[in-house]
């Protein structure tokens, strides 16, 4: 879902124009950037947390060429997802379990008992004696 999306959604569902829809939602937006600039924790409950992650500076590489770069210290706004909405989301799933191109770990491999080693060995052996013996009639 775009920003253009949840505008629309909103002035949909509330009958708004689709100008005061996207005045809400930029004020919205705005108030949460500017909580997050103080260093202010953002909590919606139900939904989740929005806070500051500080990352010290450090020494990394640049992948292409393998010369060390110095990484700036920075500030990252960090997302943790609210347990009702966890809940909610994961109860939403389709039939199979999950969205349709999801990608996922794949299901072990059934057990099927397979014969006994010695059974193994004979087979292979008359098989092979049955292909000798058909070619050598064909």
């Amino acid at each position: 879902m775009t920003k253009s999306d949840l505008i629309d959604h909103l002035s949909e569902s509330q009958k708004l124009p689709k100008g005061r829809a996207e005045l809400l939602v930029n004020v919205i937006f705005e108030a949460m950037e500017a909580a997050l600039r103080a260093d202010d924790r953002i909590e919606i409950r139900g939904f989740g947390s929005f806070e500051i992650r500080t990352y010290r500076a450090y020494e990394g590489r640049n992948p292409r060429t393998g010369v060390a770069v110095n990484v700036k210290p920075k500030r990252l706004p960090f997302f943790k997802v609210g347990k009702e909405l966890k809940e909610r989301v994961d109860a939403g799933r389709g039939l199979d379990g999950a969205r349709a191109g999801a990608k996922r770990a794949p299901a072990p491999a059934p057990v099927v008992p397979g014969p006994a080693p010695a059974e193994v060995e004979s087979s292979t052996s008359e098989a092979s004696d049955d292909a000798d013996t058909t070619s050598a009639t064909a």
